[in-house]
């Protein structure tokens, strides 16, 4: 396995958002499926993390941290829908 799932993600989003991103549901922009972010495929061996879609393996979000600054791309993404407290 090459990949590891979603809830890894959980750490690097804590630092953007208030909210545990890995729970929510996200709609993958190429096939249309939703599900949780926790169920992504998260690949670590490019320059930052890269989540997939596990159902046509569309890239969702693209995660890089410099010293001072994150890049978050969520182009292969339609919407994100997250629980809040």
């Amino acid at each position: 396995m090459d990949y590891l799932d979603g809830n890894m993600l959980a750490g690097a989003l804590r630092e953007i958002f208030t909210v545990d991103v890995t729970t929510a549901q996200a709609r993958c922009a190429g096939c249309g499926r939703t599900g949780m972010v926790a169920q992504t495929r998260v690949y670590e061996h490019a320059a930052g993390l890269v989540a997939r879609c596990p159902g046509c393996d569309g890239v969702l979000i693209r995660l890089v941290r410099a010293p001072d600054r994150a890049y978050l791309d969520l182009h292969g993404t339609s919407f994100l829908e997250m629980p809040m407290p």
